[in-house]
């Protein structure tokens, strides 16, 4: 069985992605090489950074074709975050919304890498 431990993001300059990210979601950059840095989404799963023009093979693919989710608990940590996201300049792609699985809102990274947050429906 394959264990999934890694998400890969293409990025135009991988160290300002880093901080982008350690400090959206303040956790620590684990690695940091000229290219490429690390971070820990959670126990056993790592974000990398990889300089878009460096990949091997190249790439060819866009940003903004998928997603990363992240869960919160409820309406209120939606309403939070989606907040909080706006007060740091995140482009807003979808405000908050009543879904099929939940409420959801839906920002960009400087790359134009969707972020997704999901709160499941109340029961």
């Amino acid at each position: 069985m394959l264990d999934f431990n890694f998400v890969l993001l293409h990025v135009a300059d991988s160290a300002a992605s880093a901080k982008f990210y350690r400090d959206l979601l303040g956790i620590p950059i684990i690695s940091e090489v000229p290219g490429f840095a690390m971070l820990p989404l959670r126990e056993g799963v790592t974000l990398g950074l990889w300089l878009r023009e460096t990949v091997e093979p190249k790439t060819s693919g866009e940003t903004g074709a998928s997603e990363i989710s992240f869960a919160v608990a409820d309406k209120a940590a939606i309403a939070a975050l989606h907040a909080d996201w706006q007060a740091r300049g995140l482009p807003i792609l979808q405000p908050p919304a009543e879904v099929g699985f939940g409420t959801t809102f839906t920002a960009q990274d400087p790359d134009g890498h969707r972020l997704r947050v999901v709160a499941p429906p109340a029961a």
